[in-house]
């Protein structure tokens, strides 16, 4: 049996058994959906981006916070990022989350996660309704994360979980383990799973123990619009609460805004995000509660890592003038040996007037005079340009979207003239 046909086996067997554990899943405990289990915060955790998800994390979290829902989520991302978000609860409450997250080529990729809630103050009483004051309750956990990718299309992670709760003077704390795995079935279709709380984590904060429900996460993520639109579902269960059900989706309608629209196991759920060229990307998310309304921001920043990048100078020049050709330098950091490489450039209709390309990875730099593919020179004005690169594996990274500007005819307007008397 050759690699293809091995992987396409692997990919129905896998779907089988997603298939079979999400039945599973959702007969069992049926008829148990009791809340406040121990660790009920952070299961039912959903932040600014995903929260847009439904929750619907598993078989996407290509994000540092998404090793919340799967820890085999790093192997997707090429760029180092750190990432901050709050949500606002009610009576004062609110979750804390920063993350960061950072892939690698060889060795495993790795990621560090911390979470805080972080309560109001509440009164104690004693036994005759008297007041004596108030005290709070908080709850951290810190998640150290390792993936590693398998092959092009299957990765697995583990993330260790530890957790610490206070409740007025009492405090306790205890460990757990995570398992992941992400499996592309075709190029646009990828299952997710993950088991959450193996092993614990425990708490014991006076004589008795609690521990963290067994959770059993499972989904499919499928990408339309050329990776531009992402629909995504997913069914979780643990063992007390029972089943719930996530769906969302997100489309970029352009390349720097993001719309999400999703239902979060029973309320619906939406939200937007921004990015700049700089790596900055601003995301809010917003879901519906019996309560009201709950706001969620987050703020990630992307570097380094692998990418591509493509910068021409000068910026604007003539083919008939002293700077008669521009410069445009190339960069690129691929998770495997390039195979090829592509820069194009294009007018104001979208047609490809130019286009470089060959294989291995991109030279230092390629020289352009202004010219078509055929050799005959173009109008003025402003072109725009990118770079894409291709790995062995077929994995792309792609620069920004850049322009530059072809004007022989100079500067525009008139020059005053003054004649002294």
């Amino acid at each position: 049996m050759d690699l293809n046909a091995r992987h396409t086996h692997c990919g129905r067997v896998l779907v089988l058994a997603l298939a079979a554990g999400l039945t599973l899943a959702s007969v069992a405990h049926a008829e148990d959906q009791n809340g406040g289990a121990p660790g009920d915060w952070l299961s039912r955790y959903s932040g600014a981006r995903t929260v847009g998800y439904g929750g619907a994390f598993v078989a996407v979290a290509n994000e540092p916070m998404g090793v919340v829902w799967n820890p085999a989520g790093l192997s997707l991302m090429f760029q180092n990022e750190v990432h901050f978000e709050t949500t606002r609860l009610f009576e004062d409450t609110a979750i804390y989350g920063f993350s960061f997250a950072a892939p690698a080529r060889r060795i495993p990729s790795f990621g560090f996660t911390f979470l805080q809630l972080s309560s109001g103050e509440f009164e104690r009483t004693s036994e005759l309704n008297e007041s004596l004051g108030t005290f709070d309750e908080g709850d951290v956990a810190v998640l150290l994360t390792a993936s590693k990718t398998v092959t092009p299309r299957f990765s697995l992670g583990t993330n260790l979980k530890i957790v610490r709760q206070t409740l007025e003077e009492f405090e306790g704390a205890g460990f757990g383990v995570d398992l992941g795995l992400m499996f592309d079935v075709t190029p646009s279709l990828r299952v997710g799973t993950s088991l959450m709380n193996i092993g614990g984590p425990t708490l014991k904060l006076r004589d008795t123990g609690e521990s963290f429900p067994v959770e059993f996460r499972g989904g499919l993520a499928f990408q339309f619009f050329g990776g531009r639109g992402t629909v995504a579902a997913e069914l979780d269960n643990r063992d007390g609460p029972g089943p719930s059900l996530h769906t969302g989706s997100e489309v970029w309608v352009h390349p720097t805004m993001a719309l999400r629209l999703g239902y979060n196991d029973a309320y619906a759920a939406g939200g937007f995000s921004y990015r700049l060229p700089t790596g900055l990307r601003f995301d809010y998310g917003v879901s519906d509660h019996a309560l009201g309304l709950v706001h969620r921001v987050g703020v990630a920043y992307k570097f380094g890592g692998f990418f591509a990048s493509s910068v021409a100078s000068p910026p604007v020049f003539s083919p008939t003038g002293q700077q008669s050709v521009t410069k445009i330098q190339l960069e690129a950091h691929t998770k495997a040996e390039a195979r090829e490489w592509r820069l194009e450039i294009v007018n104001a209709s979208n047609q490809v007037v130019r286009r470089f390309g060959g294989r291995g990875a991109p030279p230092a730099h390629v020289m352009w005079d202004g010219k078509d593919e055929s050799g005959l020179p173009l109008a003025d004005g402003i072109y725009r340009y990118q770079i894409a690169v291709w790995d062995k594996h077929g994995r792309e990274v792609a620069s920004r979207v850049r322009q530059v500007e072809i004007a022989t005819s100079g500067p525009q307007g008139s020059v005053p003239v003054y004649v002294e008397p």
